[in-house]
């Protein structure tokens, strides 16, 4: 869907919104579609319903030659939210396990309700298994390597207010209103200069995965584009009028 300039991918196979490898690539289609679109400036991904964020890997297709090509598929789909040019919000209504953690991870914010049954981790451990979507690449990047192991080991769910207290989501919405509240953020961020926010993410999510002084090459890069911007030339000019800048990613 879109709201203005916003863009909002929505799970929908309720009650759990499971993923099964056909839904990665319509998510990763999605995403494609709306990252390419000029006007869009902030994407949602929510899940439908009130129980569910996403459940993760759907089991029923366990075992299907589509399924053991998941993992490679969803390192790309998720590499492609998190490496994109706009920010992505994860507006999480309610349990994100698995593969559903991984999902909102991969997202740069995080906001999940307070409902009771609302919970977020790893638990593939119990099963036998790993998380297999970059679950043990991101989830030490959030929240440091102690704590993204001992949710992976013990399998651990958490609450909103104790994934907000490590770090592992930006926000905690009242229940019903994680996708309220992920919309105002959006429109927050959707007034910011694109081409400054595409600089600042590049710099950041390149910059992590690399050394620091290859990271202050890739934000001199992202200055030198910014500042150089239309949008540059009408921020400092709505500061100095004492007025709203109007940003057009030009």
């Amino acid at each position: 869907e879109r709201e203005e300039n916003i863009g909002i991918i929505t799970l929908n196979r309720p009650p759990a919104n499971p993923i099964s490898y056909p839904v990665m690539v319509e998510i990763g289609n999605a995403v494609d579609e709306l990252q390419k679109d000029n006007k869009i400036r902030v994407i949602i991904i929510t899940g439908a319903g009130e129980k569910a964020f996403s459940a993760g890997f759907d089991v029923k297709t366990a075992g299907t030659p589509e399924s053991a090509q998941l993992p490679a598929k969803g390192h790309e789909v998720f590499n492609k939210i998190e490496g994109g040019s706009i920010p992505v919000i994860a507006a999480i209504n309610g349990f994100a396990l698995g593969g559903g953690c991984e999902l909102a991870m991969a997202c740069h914010f995080r906001i999940m309700t307070e409902a009771e049954g609302a919970v977020i981790g790893l638990p593939e451990i119990n099963l036998g298994i790993i998380p297999g979507w970059a679950g043990t690449q991101r989830l030490p990047r959030l929240i440091g390597k102690a704590k993204a192991l001992e949710m992976m080991l013990t399998g651990k769910r958490l609450r909103a207010t104790d994934a907000l207290n490590i770090g592992l989501i930006t926000k905690v919405a009242k229940p019903g209103e994680a996708l309220k509240d992920a919309k105002e953020f959006a429109k927050e961020l959707a007034k910011k200069a694109p081409l400054a926010v595409k600089a600042i993410l590049n710099a950041v999510i390149r910059g992590l995965d690399s050394s620091f002084e290859q990271g202050l090459k890739i934000e001199i890069e992202g200055s030198r584009i910014a500042g150089q911007s239309k949008d540059a030339v009408e921020g400092i000019t709505a500061f100095l009028q004492k007025r709203e800048p109007v940003f057009k990613g030009e």
